[in-house]
C-alpha cells in the first residue's frame, strides 16, 4: 500500500490550506487505498484573515501547525519530524496559506523564498527523486524546484507570465485535469482557481492522485 505525505499551511481559503481541495485530497487518497500522514510548518501564519469580511485581523496570530490539525482531526505533525524515505509521493494542497506561509510568493513575486523548513523538506523530496503533486495555487512554487517543468495554475495569463520569467513552462488547464511532467515528477491541477464548483476541484485532484500513484511505482 502506498503512503504519501500532505503538506498543509493553516486552515481556510485566504490564509491556509484550502479546505475543499484538503478533503478532497483525502477521499481521493481514501479511494485509491493510499495511506497519508500530514505535516505543516512550526510557527505561526503570516496573517490571519477574517473568512466573513476577508479583513487581516491585525491583533490575532495564529499556529500554522494548529490550524491545518482542524483539517486532518488532529492527526499531523510538524514537517521538521517528516521522514521523507516513509514516502511514495507527496501533495501541497492550494489555499493562499501556500504562498503566505509555505512561502511569499504573494508578497516577494517570482522573487519568493521558501519558509526555511519547507525549503529543507523540499530539498530532501527532489533529493529522493519523490514525486510531487500541487494544487491551485500552489503549483506557482514548482519553477524554484523545477527549473523547466511544465505546470499550471489554470489560465491566469498574468500568473502564467511569471511561470515563464522563472524558467518554466505553463499548460493553460481545466479544473477536472491535471498537467503531467514525467522527467521531474510533477503533477499540477488548478482547483479553485478555474473551477465552477467542489465537483470539477475533486475530479481534478482525483486525477493528481492518480497520476502521482503512477509517477510513485515507477522507480
Amino acid at each position: 500500500m502506498m503512503k504519501f505525505a500532505l503538506v498543509l499551511s493553516g486552515c481556510g481559503q485566504h490564509d491556509g490550506s484550502e479546505i475543499h481541495e484538503t478533503i478532497t485530497t483525502l477521499l481521493s487518497l481514501s479511494q485509491e487505498d493510499v495511506t497519508w500522514d500530514a505535516f505543516a510548518p512550526t510557527g505561526n501564519q503570516s496573517c490571519v484573515i477574517n473568512h466573513l469580511t476577508n479583513e487581516v485581523e491585525k491583533n490575532e496570530s495564529r499556529s500554522m501547525l494548529k490550524e491545518s490539525a482542524r483539517l486532518v482531526r488532529g492527526h499531523i505533525k510538524s514537517i521538521t519530524e517528516a521522514n521523507i524515505g516513509d514516502y511514495d509521493a507527496i501533495i501541497f494542497p492550494g489555499g493562499m496559506g501556500a504562498v503566505v506561509n509555505l512561502c511569499n510568493w504573494k508578497e516577494k513575486g517570482k522573487d519568493f523564498s521558501f519558509h526555511p523548513e519547507i525549503r529543507n523538506f523540499i530539498d530532501k523530496a527532489v533529493s529522493h527523486k519523490k514525486p510531487m503533486g500541487f494544487i491551485c495555487i500552489a503549483p506557482i512554487m514548482i519553477p524554484k524546484i523545477y527549473q523547466g517543468a511544465e505546470l499550471t495554475i489554470g489560465n491566469d495569463q498574468k500568473i502564467a507570465q511569471q511561470i515563464s520569467e522563472m524558467g518554466s513552462k505553463h499548460v493553460n488547464c481545466p479544473a477536472t485535469s491535471a498537467i503531467v511532467d514525467e522527467k521531474h515528477k510533477v503533477v499540477s491541477t488548478p482547483a479553485n482557481m478555474v473551477a465552477k464548483n467542489i465537483n470539477e476541484v475533486y475530479q481534478g485532484i482525483h486525477q493528481l492522485v492518480k497520476e502521482l500513484i503512477k509517477l510513485g511505482g515507477s522507480k
